[in-house]
């Protein structure tokens, strides 16, 4: 068997996944997507170069993507349940809660992106590298005056710190603490991310267009359509109302037309 044949490659895929699962902070293997995304590259360098003859890679879906699932927002009673038990971590439970920020962004947060006056966090993000406005809410916004009161920061400290030691928090660490809040609290699977995911689908449940939540995140509107307005209950009941109707394509006259048991009748 040789390193260009598809079932080696296979073989590969198979051996990736589970080093990738071993990780102590993987999100269920979906590294691989990228893993495979690079070495598909590699072979098509490989048959421009005429090392190889065809691709034995094949891809399975796009990087990023996960076939199993998508957003995962917290209920409303778990995010009472994590805020009752946050204790030392309720500033950063409360940051990761209302600005939907990726979790290297509110650990690198400085005093010196917070305008005061407008009540908005204005940062540019690590992983996009796009400008984001957010304006802060009253619970978030007592939580950093209080803070910024206490200690007298330099604009240019950091915002979340260690609660114990008062040293920088790194991405591992932050991980660390929401995992166990989420135990303290007796809510299963809390981490960074599906803050996120809940910022996201409570703006949309509020009325914000996927426009506005992709302006406040630095994504895109495709990304916020596909990966979290599904998980709306009022946009899927608008859609509902909207098919309901009776202003359809199939509308004549005021008749609607339905069939039931093999016969075909009309509602007026």
């Amino acid at each position: 068997m040789q390193l260009g044949d598809s079932a080696f490659i296979e073989k590969f895929k198979v051996w990736r996944l589970t080093k990738i699962r071993e990780k102590k902070f993987s999100r269920g293997g979906r590294g691989l997507a990228l893993d495979i995304a690079i070495l598909h590259r590699v072979f098509a360098f490989a048959i421009d170069a005429e090392m190889v003859e065809k691709n034995p890679v094949r891809l399975d879906g796009r990087p990023g993507d996960n076939p199993e699932g998508g957003a995962q927002p917290f209920t409303g009673e778990e995010l009472r349940k994590l805020r009752e038990s946050a204790g030392d971590d309720l500033l950063a439970f409360q940051l990761f809660r209302w600005t939907g920020l990726r979790r290297s962004d509110p650990i690198a947060l400085t005093w010196g992106e917070i305008d005061w006056q407008a009540a908005e966090i204005n940062r540019l993000t690590q992983k996009r590298k796009k400008r984001v406005l957010l304006p802060i809410p009253q619970e978030l916004l007592f939580a950093l005056e209080a803070e910024r009161d206490r200690r007298k920061p330099d604009l240019q400290e950091r915002v979340l710190l260690h609660p114990w030691t008062q040293d920088p928090l790194s991405v591992k660490r932050i991980y660390e603490r929401m995992k166990a809040l989420g135990r303290r609290a007796g809510v299963a699977n809390v981490h960074p991310h599906r803050f996120r995911d809940t910022f996201a689908v409570d703006m949309l449940a509020r009325g914000a267009s996927p426009y506005d939540v992709a302006k406040l995140l630095g994504d895109t509107v495709a990304t916020i359509e596909k990966h979290y307005a599904p998980f709306v209950k009022e946009l899927r009941d608008r859609a509902r109302r909207f098919m309901e109707n009776g202003e359809g394509l199939e509308k004549t006259s005021g008749t609607i037309w339905t069939q039931s048991q093999g016969t075909t009748r009309r509602l007026q």
